[in-house]
């Protein structure tokens, strides 16, 4: 036992840790939204889309909201994969309410609209100004996130993923100023998500587990965040599919998404993020679908150096036993197996991806930032060979 805690001790690598949201979770806690905007403003911005108008959660938020004396100002014409149009007419609300607290409310798309309006109106300039990190000079304005997807994390997350209205490309603008002051986490508000929704935004933060586990900057604070996100993504997303009106499964996809989005504000992503941008800017394919196609392949790829992480990752889901040489094609085959379960596509075939754009989409590929930690190094060449392998769904 004493050889083993000693091993432990020794296992722990380097890290920075600095967390910046309070994290409020559980079934009905959107009922204290006015409570704790109240603590950090008096005139929100609440940031939004059409669809949770229609679920009655921003009538909800609003209420809430007022109950508690603050203000409420609505933008709620979000488009997913939110452009610096989006941001430009969010921006436009918020300087004529002359708000002082912003609310995103909704999935990935609501927050980071959210975030890339907070860094204009304070900081000034366009989003491409901000396109890296840190690079805010000036405060900004304190922000509750409040997801119904359990997918981005963005809410753990100091960045927001804004894409060229022109080229359609994402740009993630990151800056520790950025972050949530809370996150509010009520699994109720994930019950009337469709289906289709919950699949693609927990594929999506499956994918989170799995790439912050093993990315060149991987730690253990990060490792500890995406080894339970993991954990309790396996658990719950098939009981999802099974029961959608399931609070525990509900709660345990909420969690995991947040916990891996925790993971990324500390260890950042991999090649399979880097692949999916040039899918969706060129044939609209959204997020999760992407995603999901191009996962298994680069767990394959990525093997040969990471495979015994890839190993804990399959023993924890109850794939193999610890040690098993084929753990990492194991973990692949799981992984397309819950994509296909979820009915959605295995190759970019069924995506109707033109394989005359590999190259173009290749090379896109390898400019993305996320590709820089993937723990093999990438290129041109082998980004290239991993769409290809995808396009007909090729194991070897």
């Amino acid at each position: 036992m004493t050889a083993e805690i000693n091993s432990s001790i020794s296992a722990l690598t380097d890290f920075d840790f600095d967390p910046r949201t309070r994290v409020v979770y559980g079934s009905g806690v959107m009922s204290r939204l006015g409570e704790l905007a109240k603590e950090l403003g008096d005139r929100a911005l609440l940031v939004t889309d059409k669809g949770l108008k229609d679920a009655g959660h921003e009538d909800r938020a609003v209420e809430s909201l007022n109950a508690d004396g603050v203000s409420a100002t609505i933008f709620n014409d979000v488009h997913p994969n939110p452009t610096t149009e989006d941001v430009d007419r969010c921006l436009a609300v918020a300087k004529k309410a002359n708000v002082n607290l912003i609310i995103g409310l909704g999935g990935g798309s609501s927050m980071d609209c959210a975030k890339g309006a907070n860094f204009l109106l304070t900081n000034g300039g366009r989003m491409e100004d901000y396109w890296g990190v840190g690079k805010a000079t000036k405060p900004m304005l304190p922000m509750i996130a409040v997801p119904t997807t359990s997918g981005t994390g963005s809410e753990a997350q100091s960045f927001a993923l804004i894409a060229n209205a022109e080229t359609h490309m994402k740009m993630a603008c990151g800056d520790k100023k950025a972050a949530c002051r809370v996150a509010l986490l009520d699994p109720e508000l994930t019950v009337t998500m469709p289906a289709s929704v919950t699949a693609v935004t927990g594929i999506d933060a499956i994918s989170h587990a799995v790439e912050t586990y093993v990315t060149t900057k991987r730690n253990t604070v990060s490792q500890l965040f995406s080894r339970r996100a993991w954990t309790l993504l396996a658990k719950s997303f098939p009981q999802v599919l099974e029961e959608p009106s399931d609070l525990d499964a509900r709660g345990g996809m909420l969690a995991g998404s947040h916990f891996a989005g925790a993971a990324i504000e500390n260890s950042m992503l991999g090649a399979t993020h880097a692949l999916a941008n040039p899918l969706s800017a060129h044939f609209g394919l959204t997020h999760g679908v992407a995603i999901g196609v191009m996962l298994p392949h680069v767990v394959r790829f990525n093997a040969t150096v990471v495979g015994e992480l890839y190993a804990n990752l399959a023993a924890d889901a109850g794939l193999c036993e610890n040690g098993d040489p084929s753990a990492a094609e194991q973990l692949a085959r799981y992984l397309t197996a819950v994509v296909k379960d979820w009915g959605l596509p295995t190759s970019l075939e069924e995506c109707h991806v033109r394989t005359d754009l590999i190259p173009t989409m290749a090379d896109e590929a390898a400019k993305q930032w996320t590709g820089t930690f993937n723990p093999r190094p990438v290129d041109v060449s082998s980004l290239r060979e991993l769409y290809e392998c995808a396009f007909k769904n090729e194991t070897t």
